[in-house]
């Protein structure tokens, strides 16, 4: 199902082994908290999605953990930037800005992150409409003013 969205929208996105179960359950643990469900069934599909210009348009399961625990948890972004404890952050644009799902209060929306403003501001009605957008505009700034 996922996959054919992406090629619906990219025929020449790129796909990786799927997930495991057992991967993102241990995602869930160390994150302390769930994935969106629509993310889960992607990963069961293709553990990420590459898109244009071999952008990261969906991260790896190991990289959503590696990324959110660091925003999360940084210091240095902590005096730098508002907190993100509310977003999951799942992917980027290759210059960047980042990705992410709003987790409190829970919404199927994605947001960007924009990094040099630590701007955050809606862009996708969920994981589908943000996949269309992104990788049929076919360039970094889809989500630009």
């Amino acid at each position: 199902m996922w996959i054919r969205a992406v090629q619906e929208a990219f025929p020449e996105a790129g796909f990786r082994e799927p997930a495991s179960v057992s991967e993102i359950a241990e995602a869930e643990k160390r994150l302390e908290r769930a994935l969106p469900t629509e993310l889960k069934e992607l990963l069961l599909e293709s553990d990420g999605v590459i898109g244009h210009t071999h952008v990261d348009t969906v991260w790896t399961v190991d990289r959503i953990v590696e990324r959110n625990l660091l925003f999360w948890s940084d210091a240095a972004f902590a005096q730098l930037y508002m907190p993100f404890d509310a977003l999951l952050f799942f992917g980027d644009d290759g210059g960047g800005d980042q990705f992410a799902f709003v987790q409190r209060p829970e919404r199927p929306d994605v947001f960007v992150w924009e990094h040099e403003s630590d701007s955050r501001r809606w862009v996708a009605n969920g994981l589908r409409d943000y996949l269309g957008r992104s990788l049929r505009a076919g360039g970094d700034d889809w989500y630009g003013l």
